[in-house]
């Protein structure tokens, strides 16, 4: 071999081996880099900011946590002002979900849970809760009464004897309490609705339209009159919430008044075991089954997000965590269709008494979640005010509340 052959062939060597680590490093960060890619590759869902207000910052961390774990392809993250997209799944409850409805935000649901029905199913409801009648044991044992009342006579009676008390110590108290504040969307159920449904009364007779049935509901509006002018009732009716009134009402500054089972647990540590009680609310004389509405915290997707199959997959996560939400909330009746009732509801004498009114009621459909629904409460909720502040008739009332509601469905006819 010639001395330039070698000398080629050694030039070659160290030129290989000069090159060797920096084409190594360059194959291995090609690699790498795209190995990195495809791991943190993912769709953003964005999750309605009302869900830390329904669940809890606390609870909402944890399930977004546990959830971006499982699902490394997706990252769903809290919805805030300082972003103009909308969320991909909405958090509601009741008061919330006819607005959404009106709007056409909500996605259908039945394709993705393939559930046979004729009806739309636009929510999935998490966890559920029902009205009651709380009243303040000390108050009324402070005026003669050892029990609650159990017809709406008693219930007049006992609230004008609280109001109208010449004890010093109830001075500040006021016997009964109602709260229709627009700021409360759910006012009208809770407040009115319920003495109505209490006494057997059911808006939808038929599925399309709601109707009332005329003296029925006549007597409902006139107990609820009475309740108005014979200063029974708290003040600020049109101004308050039902939060406001539960803060009275663990302040012992209201006697009796209508809330979510899911109060019970906050009133307990507050106000201990033996100062309130719950019951059902009195219904008229008629006899007439008890009826409940349910109130939830639903789940539900944007009609607006273009990842709607992703975003399924979270309301799957949530349903499946259903029952954990009913023992954190200690909800009554929790999971409407659970015919195994929760341990807590079996020996604590607050959610045992709740489920066994519950298991003696009626669930009827109240107007959350119905198209026009918010027209047709608020022509009620005017008509009733109207009939408070005037010389108008119960009778007068409901025939104009079921003339405004004919109109709206006329509209939404067209």
């Amino acid at each position: 071999m010639s001395i330039k052959k070698v000398d080629v062939i050694l030039f070659i060597a160290v030129l290989l081996v000069l090159i060797s680590p920096v084409v190594v490093r360059f194959f291995f960060n090609k690699v790498t880099d795209t190995h990195i890619g495809n791991v943190n590759k993912h769709i953003d869902l964005f999750l309605s900011s009302r869900c830390e207000e329904l669940l809890g910052k606390e609870m909402t961390e944890t399930l977004l946590n546990e959830f971006n774990r499982q699902n490394p392809d997706l990252l769903i993250q809290l919805s805030d002002n300082s972003n103009d997209r909308e969320p991909d799944i909405f958090i509601f409850d009741n008061g919330e979900y006819s607005t959404l409805v009106a709007r056409e935000t909500l996605e259908e649901l039945n394709s993705f849970t393939n559930y046979k029905t004729d009806t739309r199913q636009l929510a999935i409801p998490l966890v559920s809760f029902m009205d009651l009648l709380f009243y303040n044991i000390d108050i009324l044992t402070a005026v003669g009464f050892d029990r609650p009342p159990r017809t709406r006579e008693e219930f007049l009676a006992y609230a004008r004897t609280v109001s109208g008390s010449n004890d010093e110590l109830l001075a500040k108290v006021s016997g009964a309490a109602i709260s229709l504040s627009p700021a409360d969307k759910q006012a009208l159920s809770r407040d009115v609705f319920s003495w109505i449904w209490a006494a057997g009364g059911d808006f939808w007779s038929t599925e399309d339209e709601p109707s009332l049935n005329a003296r029925a509901i006549s007597g409902d509006i006139s107990f609820l009159g009475r309740l108005y002018r014979e200063n029974a009732l708290a003040p600020g009716i049109y101004y308050t919430t039902g939060d406001q009134r539960l803060e009275e009402f663990a302040q012992g500054r209201i006697a009796m008044m209508i809330s979510s089972t899911r109060a019970i647990p906050s009133l307990r540590e507050r106000m201990g075991d033996d100062k309130f009680g719950i019951t059902t609310i009195p219904g008229s004389d008629s006899g007439g089954k008890y009826n409940i509405g349910i109130s939830s915290i639903y789940a539900g997707l944007n009609v607006n997000s273009e990842n709607h199959d992703e975003a399924w997959r979270f309301l799957e996560f949530l349903a499946e965590r259903s029952p954990f939400f009913c023992e954190v909330f200690k909800a009554v009746p929790g999971i409407v269709s659970d015919i195994i009732p929760a341990s807590y509801t079996i020996n604590d004498m607050f959610y045992s008494k709740a489920m066994d009114i519950f298991e003696a009621s009626e669930i009827i459909q109240g107007f959350s979640g119905k198209p026009g629904a918010e027209k047709y409460e608020t022509a009620f909720l005017e008509e009733l005010q109207s009939f408070f502040e005037s010389n108008r008739t119960a009778q007068e009332t409901v025939s104009t509340i079921q003339q405004r509601w004919r109109q709206i469905d006329e509209n939404r006819a067209y």
